[in-house]
């Protein structure tokens, strides 16, 4: 029999059934010994569906859409989440958006946060840091920090005279640079920085041949060499400086290859009395290279003021062009050149290969002392009434000259010859010899001493008496005479 239909229960009993229309059941429903259950076209449930003896045990799927599986579930093919998220079969997964969590854990020993990346062990594994190389130096630019001024911490002059490896620009009126101290009132201090180079603009002037400018000058071979592909357009060199003005308004940085004659200029704005960290990434470009040599690789030059003879009002900015010294930036508002004693600071300077701008590189001052040491150095200097001691011992090959060498402590940037500089009379630099000091009548540099690959490691410096009182063939040593006369030796560019 294949039907059975019970009166007194009212149940159907039937060992196989077809229904080519609705099928209504007003309670339960229960499937007993079936393997599986096929069904063509949409299941839909009112309640949700529960699998498991008692609800909730194994699996369940909510009318909410949410589901909950307390055991292991397995599926063969992709999970996708929406349009943007795709965990492959593979164990992948793939989010075409930002993903976000407060920490993630990477199994005991790494835990990833907002705050940074916490290892236990020996572990991590990165190919680069900022698109460039892991280890080494980053930044390019030397005492960027402004702590080292060999010279002195104040000048009227141009060029270097204060803050090593910066120097002023400037014409018509007069300026002072200075290196001054930073307080704890000030932003960069909190980022250990104490010194910043300051411009002073003592006579001002709006003239055609006004200028006033920091600049820094990046040696070529430190360029080439660097890592950054300077001909390809996705690749990056960032600056970043803190800057502060007595004057609010806009003011421009151009950097300058001479190799290739290119310069490439760009603005940023400041108010009046307030520390700005400005920062700028900058792409390669067809025809920006360097020559491998010593020689002006890049300079770097922050503008407080031009005149006309140095802008132009189509100037372009942001793009890579040929150099005109004419047309370095647009025409500036006359602002700060026309205020007499305005001011302009600068610190904390860094050139680094990539698109990020990280933390200033702080060497110790010892290190970055003897990187300044490569472009000038200098010897006397003292205080006090006794003749000072130059590291200078020589010869008298005649009666009337006195010959020293002077050995760099630092081997200096070679390609040309040493610039001699003193700051006092010639009389303030003495011959000592046979128990005597005399008074020099001239100080020269005879010529310098080169290793065989061309770094300057010294100089032979003469010291002439008119009156020939010197014992040919005796030892000699140099002195100084006066409190602060010095022997500098430069080669900077």
């Amino acid at each position: 029999m294949g039907v059975q239909i019970q009166g007194d229960t009212g149940n159907v009993i039937a060992t196989k059934g077809t229904y080519s229309g609705n099928v209504t059941i007003g309670g339960t429903l229960t499937y007993e010994d079936v393997t599986n259950i096929d069904s063509v076209g949409l299941i839909t449930a009112r309640e949700g569906i529960e699998v498991g003896a008692s609800p909730g045990v194994a699996a369940s799927i909510s009318v909410d859409g949410n589901m909950i599986v307390s055991g292991i579930t397995t599926i063969g093919g992709d999970i996708k989440v929406g349009s943007g998220v795709t965990i492959g079969k593979d164990g992948h997964l793939f989010a075409t958006g930002v993903t976000t969590s407060t920490t993630v854990k990477v199994g005991a020993a790494v835990t990833i946060s907002e705050s940074g990346i916490e290892a236990s062990g020996i572990g991590i594994t990165c190919a680069n840091i900022n698109g460039t190389q892991i280890g080494g130096r980053r930044n390019l630019i030397i005492n960027g920090a402004m702590n080292v001024a060999q010279r002195g911490t104040s000048s009227t002059d141009s060029s270097y005279a204060t803050v090593d490896r910066f120097a002023i620009g400037f014409g018509e009126g007069s300026i002072t640079q200075a290196q001054v101290d930073l307080t704890s009132s000030d932003t960069p201090y909190s980022h250990g920085f104490r010194k910043a180079y300051k411009l002073t603009n003592s006579t001002a002037s709006t003239a055609a041949a006004a200028a006033r400018d920091i600049r820094y000058h990046i040696e070529a071979q430190d360029m080439a060499t660097s890592g950054w592909n300077s001909t390809s357009s996705s690749s990056d060199i960032t600056l970043s400086f803190w800057v502060r003005s007595s004057v609010a308004q806009t003011y421009y940085c151009f950097h300058y290859v001479p190799d290739s004659s290119k310069h490439y200029a760009w603005s940023f704005a400041l108010s009046a009395d307030t520390w700005t960290k400005v920062t700028k990434t900058i792409s390669g470009a067809s025809g920006v290279t360097f020559n491998n040599d010593t020689g002006s690789g890049m300079s770097v030059q922050i503008v407080a003021f031009y005149g006309t003879s140095f802008t132009e009002s189509a100037q372009g900015l942001d793009a890579w062009g040929t150099w005109n010294g004419a047309s370095r930036i647009p025409n500036m508002t006359t602002t700060w050149g026309a205020t007499t004693n305005a001011t302009f600071e600068v610190t904390g300077v860094q050139v680094e290969v990539g698109s990020q701008v990280t933390p200033f590189e702080h060497r110790s001052y010892g290190e970055e002392f003897q990187l300044c040491q490569r472009y000038y150095t200098q010897y006397g200097g003292h205080s006090g009434g006794s003749l000072g001691r130059f590291p200078a011992v020589g010869e008298c090959p005649t009666t009337s000259t006195a010959q020293y060498i002077i050995q760099f402590p630092t081997p200096m940037r070679g390609g040309g010859d040493v610039t001699l500089t003193t700051n006092g009379s010639a009389s303030d630099y003495q011959v000592y010899q046979a128990n005597a000091s005399r008074p020099s009548t001239g100080v020269v540099v005879a010529d310098t001493m080169e290793y065989p690959q061309g770094d300057v490691f010294g100089c032979r410096v003469n010291l002439q008496r008119s009156n020939a009182d010197l014992v040919a063939g005796y030892a000699c040593q140099a002195y100084n005479s006066v409190s602060g006369s010095i022997l500098g030796f430069s080669r900077e560019l």
